[in-house]
């Protein structure tokens, strides 16, 4: 299970020790911009300062891929509003001496936005202006089209941190990389540089700058224009609807084996000492 934000260490990602501030802002979550003449969305993730995957967070992606789908969306970008990280994963706080009833809440939505995401009809491309580890690389990984700003990281690094991720993590990699790509990636939770995940097929295009990697997103969402978008989501569907299928089939067995996980005091145990190393790095 991905139960924690996807730091792999303290000394190489010292910028996440900020995921325990508390941070208020004045504006929604997910910020969605919508191209009136092309159809296209741009949902901005931000919940500063790393964008850690909590409850009313995947909560409101989840109703934005919703309306997505009810409003007939032609394509989908998805971005952040951190400068220096996409997504840093799910929030570990969701897992540290979790309130049971929240923690089913909160596994089953990450579950239905991996279902949302994974299988929309619309085309989606992530725009990686920063890290994207664990459940970031998730989201990532989920769209169909990766653009990439150079010296960031991207990765399933679950491994790093002595956990496993969920089946259906590693389908959406297979999907991505293939099988033997995807085996010596999870096997050793790496986090791939820019360059390297380019090399392997993990994101498809590299960018300057943000503006530039959105331009060329938005050039990506044009091929599709003249594309019969039934024609287009039926194929998209008999690609990746089997392992929507197979976490559908079984989503009561994969929510129960993460209250199972994240509950043994030996988890519980390795969240208290992250946690503390990471109030430890605040105070200095």
């Amino acid at each position: 299970m991905a139960l924690r934000s996807g730091v792999k260490s303290i000394r190489d990602f010292r910028f996440f020790a900020n995921t325990l501030k508390t941070y208020s802002t004045s504006g929604p979550l997910i910020n969605v911009a919508v191209n009136e003449k092309t159809g296209v969305a741009t949902a901005t993730l931000q919940r500063p300062p790393v964008n850690s995957l909590n409850l009313e967070l995947l909560s409101e992606l989840s109703n934005t891929l919703t309306d997505l789908e009810k409003n007939k969306c032609r394509g989908l970008i998805l971005t952040s509003a951190c400068s220096t990280v996409f997504s840093a994963g799910l929030d570990i706080l969701e897992m540290y001496k979790p309130d049971l009833n929240r923690a089913k809440q909160f596994w089953t939505t990450v579950q239905q936005v991996w279902i949302k995401l994974y299988g929309s009809s619309y085309p989606t491309v992530a725009v990686l202006n920063g890290h994207s580890p664990a459940g970031g690389c998730m989201l990532a990984i989920s769209c169909e089209y990766r653009i990439m700003l150079n010296n960031f990281t991207i990765g399933l690094n679950e491994t790093q941190l002595g956990i496993v991720a969920p089946k259906w993590f590693i389908a959406s990699m297979l999907n991505t990389i293939g099988r033997r790509q995807t085996e010596l990636a999870l096997t050793s939770g790496k986090l791939f540089k820019t360059d390297e995940a380019l090399q392997v097929g993990l994101i498809d295009e590299v960018a300057a700058n943000k503006d530039e990697a959105i331009g060329k997103a938005e050039r990506f969402l044009q091929k599709f224009a003249n594309i019969s978008p039934l024609a287009r989501d039926l194929t998209k569907k008999s690609l990746r609807g089997e392992a929507i299928q197979d976490l559908i089939n079984n989503q009561q067995k994969d929510l129960d084996n993460f209250l199972a996980n994240v509950t043994q005091e030996k988890v519980q145990k390795g969240l208290e000492i992250y946690l503390e190393s990471l109030k430890q790095k605040q105070k200095k």
